[in-house]
């Protein structure tokens, strides 16, 4: 155990062990447990022990071993009780033939799935565990950011543009319809694989984008959460290798993965994208991106909705200089994208390329028809947006308020500060 013992000091030290293993000791239980629900009920009971007996004892050399430690010995527990309940029934000689008979059936199935799982990766098990059939699209989306993200529900509810109190709903159903259904913890046969993995990639890509634009807190990045969410992606990409769609989606996160030191400043603040030192850019993370798009592409037939937003990307990885961005390109790829998936964040990004290509008149055209969007009433980025369009056509007036609205929308303490700057920069009207 360490000496510190500095509780606040303590307590982010939790909270920060908290997000970053939370995932691998859920999955860890889950793989032992056999139950989604069970395993993050026991990870729960190891953090509360920790809240409990750190800031007394000090920090563990190992925080992650201790908790996981901790919530294996509660799920023994768990395990002595059930099993002293089933001494005390009446019928116990019969009982116990059928756990002979069940534990044969379980060693051969257990025998067959590991022939037949090419991964053995508790986390990967966990996503598609929470990706089950048997959930709706959107519960099996919360469901996984929550284990494997460690997101709160309010910041997945302000990923999925939803009330947090839907979030919440969807959760509790998605593990108790877990448990109802007696979902296996493992991998899919390939058989079963494709029409899972679409659910699969929605959930790595959200769980990339937490970490690439943390929705709250005082960090503008997670870098934690896209590494993880690039691993993953990685893994699937390995597992199912001639779809397109996932080698899209592993580009587009390379990709934008290579920028994660220049969007950062020296003192923590924003720098964006047109701002930044493309030198900075990491040009290994870029040519595996760029392989991955060229390795979508080679399989053929029109590119998805990821293969889409990663030939956006390669436009940018491509340029030398900000000024040197093939826009109208981008535009293109837009229209495409927004052919394909339409959604008023996707508007709103094509109105973005649309100004830098053909002018701000024309970006702020698209975004005036998305104000009364219901989707993106709580939404920061559209007033962000707005405000750049009106700044640029010289209604600073109009855009100081955009800048100011959008500032009180978003809960990134970094995003704030960047905002209320650019509403500062603003002024009153000038010619």
């Amino acid at each position: 155990m360490s000496d510190g013992r500095d509780p606040a000091a303590i307590h982010r030290a939790i909270e920060a062990v908290w997000r970053i293993e939370s995932a691998k000791i859920i999955a860890t239980l889950a793989r032992k447990v056999r139950d989604v629900g069970l395993a993050e009920e026991l990870a729960q009971d190891a953090l509360v022990a920790a809240l409990e007996q750190w800031p007394v004892e000090g920090l563990p050399d190992n925080p992650a071993a201790w908790l996981t430690q901790v919530a294996k010995h509660r799920a023994l527990d768990r395990l002595r009780h059930v099993q002293l309940a089933e001494r005390k029934a009446p019928e116990i000689g019969r009982e116990l033939d059928a756990l002979h008979t069940m534990a044969q059936a379980d060693f051969a199935q257990a025998v067959d799935a590991a022939l037949d799982d090419d991964i053995g990766d508790d986390l990967l098990r966990l996503v598609f565990t929470a990706c089950h059939p048997v959930l709706s699209t959107e519960a099996r989306v919360a469901l996984t950011l929550r284990l494997m993200g460690g997101l709160t529900t309010d910041e997945i509810a302000r990923a999925f543009l939803v009330p947090e109190a839907t979030v919440a709903q969807r959760i509790v159903r998605a593990k108790r319809t877990l448990a109802e259904a007696c979902v296996p913890f493992e991998v899919p046969r390939r058989h079963e694989l494709e029409a899972r993995l679409a659910s699969v990639l929605e959930v790595v890509y959200l769980i990339f984008n937490e970490g690439y634009s943390a929705t709250a807190g005082d960090d503008w990045m997670r870098p934690t959460l896209c590494d993880e969410a690039l691993r993953l992606g990685r893994i699937v990409a390995e597992l199912v290798p001639g779809e397109a769609e996932v080698h899209g989606l592993v580009a587009l996160m390379e990709i934008q993965a290579s920028r994660t030191v220049a969007r950062v400043g020296a003192s923590g603040e924003p720098v964006l994208l047109l701002d930044q030192n493309r030198a900075r850019w990491d040009p290994l993370l870029i040519r595996r991106g760029l392989a991955a798009l060229s390795r979508a592409e080679s399989l053929g037939g029109a590119l998805g909705p990821y293969a889409l937003q990663a030939a956006i990307a390669a436009c940018h990885a491509r340029a030398r200089t900000a000024g040197e961005t093939d826009w109208a390109r981008i535009a293109s790829l837009y229209d495409a994208l927004a052919a394909l998936s339409p959604s008023p964040v996707v508007e709103l990004n094509r109105a973005v390329a649309l100004s830098m290509a053909f002018g701000p008149a024309a970006g702020l055209e698209v975004v005036n028809a998305l104000r009364d969007e219901p989707a993106l009433k709580g939404y920061h980025l559209l007033p962000t947006v707005r405000g750049d369009l009106l700044f640029k056509l010289g209604r600073h007036d109009e855009a100081r308020r955009e800048f100011e609205r959008a500032a009180s929308l978003t809960r990134n303490t970094r995003e704030q500060a960047l905002l209320r700057a650019r509403a500062d920069a603003c002024g009153g009207n000038k010619p």
